[in-house]
């Protein structure tokens, strides 16, 4: 094949359709058309893009390996979203994925775009085994505090999962009360896909709430602040005072 002979146009629809050889780039990469090596150097990146990706997913997978190797079947990763605003709940997630599954760009969430979250939120749905999602009020954290909120939503996700884990894999905290064999892991959202992929879940359902706040109680921007303490938030409750979606005991300042 005389390649020089191909359109542009031909070459990039022979890369996007099929997956080109080492053969095809190297040859390709002799063209001397500027356009033709834009389309071999933006197929390379990608490629690259998708390897690291993947080495990526295969790291998360550490600790979840090592239990289903142990004869746990159903491992359950446990993260929250929510600890820190001065408005609106904590919500944590328990997910549990089928053993060996790799959902691509599973991570984090503070890592991800919104976009991305959405995105990864519905492919968690679709592939997990079970999810469960716990939720904790303003008025409930003002109760107990926010540490103890935060492990109530953590027990009520485990609790609210259809089919119930064998293990917990736990972001940094302990769960006593639950008579689970379980392993708090220090930034476990970026050291487990299990526990990446409920900061996932309990981040979209957390930010999805906040948004449906802002209408009832307008004028605090909850739709893009979430409840966390930026000086939008601040101006506005000097403004408008503490709205009943306000931790009082995180918001005594500005009462």
């Amino acid at each position: 094949m005389n390649l020089s002979e191909l359109t542009v146009e031909k070459i990039a629809k022979m890369i996007e359709d099929d997956t080109p050889s080492e053969e095809l780039l190297e040859a390709l990469k002799t063209d001397k058309r500027s356009s033709v090596q834009k389309l071999v150097d933006k197929y390379r990146r990608m490629k690259e893009a998708e390897s690291r990706l993947k080495e990526r997913s295969e790291q998360l997978l550490m600790y979840e390996r090592k239990l289903w190797n142990e004869g746990y079947e159903l491992v359950g990763g446990i993260d929250e979203a929510g600890r820190g605003p001065l408005a609106g709940p904590v919500v944590a997630a328990c997910v549990i994925l089928p053993k060996e599954l790799i959902i691509a760009g599973v991570d984090d969430s503070k890592k991800l775009t919104p976009a991305k979250r959405e995105s990864l939120y519905d492919e968690i749905y679709e592939k997990a085994i079970s999810i469960g999602v716990g939720i904790v009020d303003n008025e409930r954290i003002d109760e107990i505090n926010i540490f103890n909120a935060t492990k109530e939503a953590m027990q009520q996700a485990v609790t609210r999962c259809r089919i119930r884990p064998d293990y917990l894999l736990i972001d940094a905290v302990s769960l006593d009360s639950l008579p689970v064999p379980q392993l708090p892991v220090i930034g476990g959202d970026s050291k487990s896909q299990l526990i990446a992929a409920a900061s996932i879940i309990a981040k979209v359902t957390r930010d999805r709430m906040m948004h449906e706040y802002s209408a009832l109680y307008p004028g605090y921007g909850f739709d893009k602040h979430k409840g966390y303490c930026t000086a939008e938030h601040r101006a506005a409750i000097e403004k408008l005072g503490l709205s009943p979606l306000h931790r009082r005991s995180f918001t005594g300042r500005f009462a």
